[in-house]
């Protein structure tokens, strides 16, 4: 009996994070999520389709190291990686709420060059919580049946799907969406986006334990590139230590092209060509984040290639990680990031000194300070909403003088709680005396 319960145990985690530091979403976690949707739709028909495969040949250059990542939102409500999938929820006002999963038939042909896959049956409702799953072979002919039939909550109350450039290629959007018919149309269409971004931007205990991963992960690599900058490195030379560092530690994927800048080039704020060499004398911005689980961190530390910060870096410096602090002590429910972006220009502004005249300082933080975190480096949500427990964002200052060779950002993560913030990413060290020591020691 041995072997057969191997299988299945094999094939039971296939496409669901299979061999994945991560492992498998707990399926109590899936379900709260869905009926956290279905809840918000009331009633109504919600679609989803996972993503596509790349092609490795054709998109040459891609920041993910394998053909296929699933779509953030097909994940966030299933935990599977199956391609070829959809996920229709049905939400009813008098009688239960319902949801089909349709993955692909298992090819025993086709697996013997790719692996085991994850076909309908115990093992996918096992993974996802769902009991009604189905094989994807007449998805879209079942989803035309389901939707439109006379007693479909599409007819009486609408359709739901994410609204974007990829559906309007798939037939079956095409004919319920775009081209339907006027006698046999949804109620209304509406964009799914939104719901899902709403749910998004509180994270659960399994969304946090990812997140938390990734920017430990991220730290240590900030940690190990600034004991190995030294003056004459190139921008390449530190980017691999960074990565390296990741993958040793379990991340899978970078949450996008890292930013290694030096120099002049540490004051352009999206630099990711890496090609520069560091001069004596430079600072480094490192803006960089590790992908767990698909959850990403995104933090930015600012290093002297040299070792020990000059005195007019060191006095900008010194602001730039004042400005930060002034924003985070001030995260708490209620706040929005516009509130942090006030309140962090105006920090810098009135404590310029005569540190930048004939003006201050505000006039070079030339971006925004703050974004949400999460299954994206720029995550859903509407960045009008106020803040509350389980929320993530970034909170980033910067200064960037092209004229001078100095850029200078310090980015850390940030968990909203009912009281004071969490800084997630304070394993990376941030003042200045810290960054110092810590290179110093490594040499």
């Amino acid at each position: 009996m041995l072997a057969p319960l191997l299988l299945f145990a094999g094939v039971a985690t296939a496409h669901a994070q299979a061999g994945s530091p991560a492992g498998a979403v707990p399926v109590e976690h899936l379900r709260a999520r869905r009926a956290a949707l279905l809840n918000k739709i009331g009633a109504g028909v919600a679609i989803l389709r996972s993503a596509d495969q790349r092609s490795i040949e054709a998109d040459g250059g891609h920041p993910q190291d394998s053909d296929f990542r699933q779509d953030n939102d097909f994940f966030y409500l299933t935990g599977l990686e199956t391609q070829r999938s959809w996920l229709v929820l049905v939400a009813r006002d008098t009688a239960p709420d319902e949801a089909i999963l349709f993955v692909p038939p298992r090819d025993s042909i086709a697996e013997r060059w790719t692996g085991p896959t994850l076909g309908p049956g115990p093992e996918a409702v096992a993974l996802t919580g769902i009991e009604d799953i189905r094989s994807n072979a007449e998805a879209e002919r079942d989803i035309r049946r389901l939707v439109l039939r006379p007693n479909s909550p599409a007819r009486t109350h609408g359709l739901y799907i994410p609204r974007g450039e990829r559906e309007s290629d798939i037939a079956l959007f095409r004919d319920l969406v775009f081209t339907p018919s006027a006698s046999r149309a949804p109620a209304a269409i509406y964009d799914l986006r939104p719901l899902l971004a709403e749910g998004r931007l509180i994270k659960d205990a399994d969304e946090l334990a990812r997140l938390r991963r990734a920017i430990a992960i991220t730290a240590k690599a900030q940690r190990a590139a600034m004991q190995a900058l030294k003056p004459g490195m190139w921008e390449y030379e530190i980017e691999a230590v960074i990565e390296a560092t990741f993958r040793s530690s379990g991340a899978e994927r970078l949450g996008f092209p890292s930013i290694i800048g030096a120099g002049t080039n540490a004051t352009v704020l999206h630099y990711d060509k890496s090609r520069g060499q560091s001069l004596t004398g430079d600072l480094v911005v490192m803006d960089i984040g590790a992908e767990f689980g698909y959850y990403t961190a995104d933090v930015t530390r600012t290093a002297p290639i040299s070792g020990k910060f000059t005195a007019r870096q060191r006095a900008l410096y010194d602001l730039v990680l004042a400005t930060q602090q002034a924003a985070i002590d001030s995260v708490r429910p209620g706040v929005t990031t516009r509130d942090l972006n006030r309140i962090a220009r105006t920090y810098m502004r009135e404590h310029s000194g005569d540190l930048c005249r004939p003006g201050t300082c505000d006039r070079f933080f030339v971006h925004g300070l703050s974004h949400w975190l999460g299954m994206d480096v720029h995550d859903v949500g509407d960045y009008s909403t106020a803040f509350a427990p389980g929320m993530v964002l970034t909170v980033e200052p910067g200064i960037y003088i092209p004229e001078e060779r100095i850029g200078i950002r310090i980015e850390d993560d940030i968990l909203v709680t009912a009281d004071e913030p969490e800084i997630l990413s304070s394993g990376a060290p941030r003042r200045p005396g810290e960054i110092e020591a810590l290179m110093k020691g490594s040499r």
